[in-house]
């Protein structure tokens, strides 16, 4: 590992990742591999966990081209200098932003959307004119197996390399001198990464999680809200980052919420080896979903396949803050649904827990969702939809405390992985001599009408 971090940084010292054409060719080169290379991608996604070529499409390859193809489109206009304006102090003079890459990047991907959270971040980094290693999630093994060969078939290491490590040897690699650390992934392996890079100073970038909450007003659509959020909740049997998960109803529209998510829930046909549900990932997650599951309080699902890592759609109900289902994350396909009779009681209970990495409004009323909007604190959001705001590269996509630190997608990501150096370009035609010695009380006077 050692040598290949050397070798990136030969590469990236010699300048060759920074021409426009250059950063152009390699993100090329990653499209063509990922569109060349589509039905072994996704016979490695579904040996992993069942997941179809239509989701494989849908959540991963096919917002992994956009990405690509506004990346190219854009990226010759990001890579110029931002002029800005210089103040009254430094006249007469020009200011204006340098972007420089941040060096060598390692960027350490999550097992859920193991195509999309490895390259995606990926994509910004080269076109930042960064070099890259990539560390994928042992979790996903096909796809990391996959990748490891395509990876290395069609990429100079020097410039894009790919290593594959379980935990103990992840350890090791955190250890090194990277220049930034880009990590998708829980918050506990989040806090050893952020320790580890602490230990030498090197910034990092955290795409966690959290208790994602969706809170529904009585001025909502409601079989519309239950048609949306069942899709976004079992979206990948749940395991989705920004998954809602859990649902805030006022009790008043309680009853026909779940009437429509169970029409909703049926009409979708989840099932084992159904195209439209994937598996859980692995035994361990299998363990842990099943002790969060409360089969007395289960209103709609609750089923249990263990050998073909299946968990239905499950809704529960009569649940509070205080039941293990609310003590973590779920990530998984079980959906709490708590009522509430007071707004402002609601979002109080909300901000006791940690700030998490998406919320959702479903309410018609614009004083409702503004006063919500405002209210909470979260990575980003939706009003009456739930997880399509990731797929907007306009928008940065990121947490904020424990859910995560830093954003990217487009432009954003861009800017993530580079250094915004900021330059006074000084004229000397003129000079104010304000500023220097003999300090005299006149010389004050004129500061002091300048800097006010």
């Amino acid at each position: 590992m050692e040598t290949v971090i050397n070798h990136q940084r030969a590469f990236y010292l010699a300048k060759k990742t920074l021409s426009l054409e250059r950063r152009w060719a390699i993100l090329e080169v990653l499209e063509q591999t990922l569109k060349n290379n589509e039905i072994l991608i996704e016979q490695a996604l579904f040996a992993d966990f069942g997941k179809s070529g239509f989701e494989t499409y849908t959540t991963e390859l096919g917002m992994l081209y956009e990405e690509i193809s506004r990346t190219k489109r854009d990226l010759k206009k990001w890579i110029k200098p931002k002029r800005v304006r210089t103040n009254w102090v430094n006249w007469p003079a020009q200011s204006y932003i340098l972007f420089e890459p941040l060096g060598v990047n390692l960027i350490i991907g999550a097992w859920n959307y193991p195509v999309l959270l490895l390259l995606q971040p990926a994509v910004s980094a080269l076109a930042a004119g960064n070099t890259v290693v990539l560390k994928p999630s042992e979790n996903a093994p096909h796809i990391a197996a996959l990748f490891q060969e395509l990876i290395d078939k069609n990429f100079d290491p020097a410039h894009l390399a790919l290593i594959q490590a379980d935990a103990q040897k992840t350890q090791k690699i955190l250890a090194l001198a990277w220049d930034h650390i880009f990590f998708t992934g829980s918050t506990q392996v989040g806090k050893i990464v952020y320790q580890a890079a602490a230990e030498q100073l090197i910034p990092v970038t955290l795409e966690l999680g959290g208790k994602s909450p969706a809170i529904i007003t009585p001025h909502c659509d409601v079989a519309l809200t239950a048609k949306r959020l069942v899709w976004g909740k079992f979206l990948n049997a749940g395991q989705t980052c920004v998954a809602p998960d859990y649902v805030l109803i006022h009790e008043s529209v309680k009853d026909a919420f779940l009437n429509a998510c169970v029409v909703a829930i049926e009409k979708a046909q989840y099932g084992p080896g159904s195209n439209n549900y994937c598996q859980i990932i692995n035994e361990r997650h299998m363990d842990r979903l099943v002790k969060l599951l409360d089969q007395n309080k289960v209103y709609y699902g609750g089923s249990i396949d263990a050998k073909k890592r299946f968990i239905a759609p499950t809704i529960m109900t009569d649940v509070t803050f205080d039941d293990a289902v609310m003590k973590e994350e779920i990530f998984g396909p079980i959906l709490p649904v708590m009522t509430y009779q007071n707004l402002n009681d609601a979002l109080a209970q909300v901000k006791t827990l940690d700030k998490p990495l998406a919320a959702y409004v479903f309410s018609e009323n614009k004083k409702e969702v503004a006063s919500i909007l405002n209210d909470l604190s979260f990575g980003g959001g939706a009003v009456n939809d739930v997880v399509m705001h990731l797929t907007n590269p306009n928008l940065p996509f990121g947490g904020i405390g424990k859910s995560g630190l830093g954003a990217y997608h487009g432009y954003h990501g861009y800017l993530r992985f580079s250094h915004q150096k900021s330059i006074l370009h000084k004229n000397n035609w003129f000079e104010l001599p304000l500023k220097y010695a003999p300090l005299t009380a006149k010389k004050l006077k004129w500061i002091r009408k300048i800097l006010k």
